[in-house]
């Protein structure tokens, strides 16, 4: 994702700023499937403290302006945290979702 942040492999951009950048996720998993990263590199959400916290933040304020801007009609975000829990790939991303109803599995 460091790469997608600099520029060096393309990305569908949804949105980008001097902190952020959004793109549509190549595997998407609902009608709409954004990827929401900081350009600055973090590892994942237990990296996550009082130097970096504010990103985080600016990572909310961007999801909830990306979805106005689609008129989406309620979304789900979703981070995963550590190999156990899913994380893919050791850059913080944040997953925004919609399109579809989504359901709550047990267990």
């Amino acid at each position: 994702f460091c790469k997608i942040a600099n520029g060096e492999i393309p990305a569908t951009k949804v949105y980008e700023d001097d902190k952020v950048i959004a793109f549509n996720d190549i595997e998407p998993q609902a009608p709409v499937h954004i990827l929401i990263i900081p350009k600055e590199h973090i590892k994942s959400a237990a990296e996550i403290d009082g130097t970096n916290s504010s990103l985080v933040a600016h990572v909310f304020e961007v999801a909830a302006k990306i979805a106005k801007e689609k008129n989406l009609d309620g979304f789900r975000i979703v981070n995963n945290c550590g190999d156990s829990a899913g994380q893919t790939v050791k850059h913080i991303h944040f997953h925004l979702m919609s399109g579809r109803d989504f359901g709550w599995p047990a267990g």
